[in-house]
């Protein structure tokens, strides 16, 4: 065998060693890039050598191989390992227990921080609300002047004339509702003897409606 494939076998058994320890040492499902993505830095695997090294691991049985439709999942030879006594499990079992209690408290607590965080970002900071209630004090200044402007004049309307007026405009309304009905019912029977449209008919006339000047009705 020449040094240069001498070389490369080295290369990828050293590469397999460490995919073995790392695995062993985790001792749960990692994907190749997974692998590579982990020990890219330390050990300055690429990824190439990642994937060969974990197909050469399989082949030799030493870890497991699962395809996840056009991904492949690898794992440690679970008959590798020590098996556990019914003590030892135990013990693992509560320790699960615990950490997993510890992991629900700090979910809890990284929830009410993030609500907390979000209700902090939609509030003004206190520049933020010291300009705000600077600008209300103009605004109610400002508001206020205008409001003694109002009180000191000499034109206001009273109860009795508003009232007056609304009385006026009722009257007015109704005026013109029974006007237009009467002249659209004239109109309309005019019509039903005239040879030509109703809009010829305006035009000959020289009839001007509400509609022509885009006025309507007011409400009572």
């Amino acid at each position: 065998m020449s040094g240069g494939g001498k070389a490369r076998d080295g290369a990828a058994g050293g590469a397999a060693a460490i995919l073995l320890r790392y695995l062993r040492e985790q001792n749960r499902p990692h994907s190749a890039q997974d692998a590579f993505g982990n020990l890219q830095r330390e050990h300055g695997l690429g990824k190439t050598a990642v994937v060969k090294a974990l197909e050469q691991l399989t082949q030799q049985g030493m870890i497991k191989e699962k395809v996840y439709g056009k991904q492949k999942i690898y794992f440690p030879d679970q008959d590798h390992f020590p098996t556990a006594s019914d003590s030892e499990l135990k013990v693992l079992d509560n320790e699960i227990s615990d950490l997993s209690c510890k992991v629900q408290t700090l979910q809890q607590n990284c929830c009410l921080m993030e609500s907390e965080l979000k209700e902090l970002k939609g509030s003004m900071t206190t520049p933020e609300m010291a300009k705000e209630i600077e600008e209300l004090k103009k605004d109610c200044a400002s508001y206020t002047e205008k409001l003694e402007r109002i009180k000191s004049a000499a034109n206001h309307v009273t109860p009795e004339e508003k009232e007056k007026v609304y009385n006026e405009k009722k009257l007015y309304c109704r005026e013109w509702r029974r006007r237009k009905r009467m002249a659209t019912e004239l109109l309309d029977a005019i019509l039903e003897g005239y040879p030509k449209s109703k809009k010829q008919f305006f035009e000959e006339v020289g009839i001007e409606t509400d509609e022509d000047f885009h006025v309507t009705l007011p409400p009572v």
